[in-house]
């Protein structure tokens, strides 16, 4: 029989995971400079649309079909298509219409894909992007996202219905909802394709500060909202774990938000609005697989030192050389390790997940574990998106050429400014699709104009 209670409360956490990846494409249109808002926020909803649809047509299979392989892979034809799913009531997630439980996790895929964007702004080509997406998503997403979500069955006598994936049965790490197959798995695609890519125009010599920090803040608070649908919903049911989840989710990521301005004001004088917003989603990321394992104390220790781990680490990039334009590698991967590893220190069996970790007399046991799932899905993630990306490149071409960089991503790809700065000079129309020659040039100019406000 269908819990209606359960179901409402995931499908309502599906709507607000939905609504982070809008949210993420405010937070990081707002650090580009303003030439190259439209193309930052078009890969967040090119991500969007594209993935929703593999989803259902063999993405949910490859992650939830039973497995075929070790654990490293669904059944891709199981449910092609979605068949047989709609019939299907009383799912195994626990009561719930299986097409509920569909929902909730293609969002999670969508948002994996759009994270990336942030470490190649201002130079990809939308189309080899759109390419690239799509590849990454069959090739790594769907098979991690079996490993650590899908988890093996049993029926009332002990009988097996269903064989998962390896991170989340024979590892037995814990991931409630998403360190290692989001985070971890997008910052290290990031740093790859980062690397793939090259470095921007001008990076470590010119000015790349964001142009619209309004928009960041904005984009930082949906993200935050978005979020509890993301931890909290992760429970699968309206339900003390999901409560614990929701405390959680908002307490680690206050602290992460207080440790990364602290950490700006010691070392630059100054605590700034930026700060404020990358340390949300520092704590976000940290506490994402730890929500349902660590105290509520314990979560104020995760994200208070996700905010100072990361406000660090998003320097690492001038040091080292790579070109991570949005520091998704600073905040995404160095967070995801945290908040993963962090359970094998912090975990409480008083928590719902019932594990202790180190500091509560659980040994090692759990942190060994912890630190095998992180590795693996980062070195797979890896080198599967520096194959993936540099196939791209050498074929179809991935990076944008230089003097297009130059003129602006918004006007040489999408035809468009985010700005129609034109029309203040009393002019009539507005800069768009429809551009004349004329008025194109115009607005190539004005962007170029803008180049030194934005990141």
């Amino acid at each position: 029989m269908v819990n209606t209670g359960d179901t409402a409360w995931i499908l309502t956490s599906a709507a607000l995971v939905l609504l982070m990846t809008p949210g993420l494409a405010l937070f990081y249109g707002g650090m580009v400079r303003a030439k190259s808002v439209l193309n930052m926020m078009m890969m967040s909803f090119g991500a969007l649309a594209l993935i929703s649809v593999l989803w259902v047509l063999y993405g949910y299979s490859i992650a939830f079909g039973n497995d075929v392989g070790a654990g490293l892979l669904g059944n891709p034809v199981e449910f092609l298509g979605l068949n047989g799913l709609m019939e299907d009531l009383t799912s195994e997630e626990g009561g719930l219409p299986a097409m509920a439980f569909v929902g909730f996790q293609a969002v999670f895929a969508i948002i994996t894909v759009a994270l990336i964007s942030g470490a190649i702004a201002d130079r990809a080509k939308f189309g080899a992007w759109m390419v690239f997406a799509g590849v990454w998503a069959t090739v790594v997403y769907f098979p991690i996202a079996h490993w650590v979500f899908d988890f093996t069955l049993t029926d009332d006598s002990g009988a097996v219905t269903h064989v998962g994936g390896w991170i989340a049965n024979n590892l037995a790490a814990i991931d409630f909802a998403g360190g290692t197959a989001v985070h971890i798995n997008a910052g290290a695609a990031g740093l790859a394709l980062a690397l793939v890519l090259g470095k921007r125009r001008g990076f470590g010599r010119e000015a790349m500060r964001p142009h619209n920090l309004p928009l960041v803040m904005i984009g930082a608070g949906l993200l935050w909202f978005g979020w509890f649908g993301f931890n909290a919903g992760s429970a699968v049911a309206a339900n003390n774990a999901a409560a614990v989840a929701w405390v959680n989710t908002l307490v680690a990521t206050g602290a992460a938000a207080l440790g990364w301005l602290a950490t700006e004001k010691i070392r630059d004088g100054h605590a700034t609005s930026l700060g404020a917003a990358s340390g949300v989603v520092a704590g976000l990321v940290a506490i994402t697989p730890a929500c349902s394992s660590v105290s509520p104390v314990g979560a104020i220790v995760v994200g208070a030192i996700a905010g100072v781990l990361c406000a660090l680490a998003v320097g690492l990039k001038y040091r080292l050389g790579y070109d991570d334009s949005l520091d998704v590698v600073g905040v995404h991967l160095v967070g995801g390790l945290w908040g993963t590893i962090a359970i094998g220190f912090l975990a409480t069996d008083a928590a719902p997940a019932g594990v202790s970790g180190l500091f509560y007399g659980g040994g090692v046991d759990q942190l060994w574990r912890q630190v095998v799932g992180a590795v693996a899905v980062l070195a797979v993630s890896f080198v599967a998106t520096w194959i993936i990306g540099t196939v791209i490149q050498k074929t179809m071409g991935f990076r944008l050429p230089e003097e297009d960089e130059v003129t602006g991503i918004d006007t040489v790809v999408h035809a468009e400014s985010g700005y129609d700065f034109t029309s203040l000079g009393g002019g009539s129309g507005s800069a768009g699709p429809s551009l004349t020659g004329q008025a194109r040039a115009a607005s190539a100019g004005t962007a170029r104009n803008t180049e030194g406000i934005g990141a």
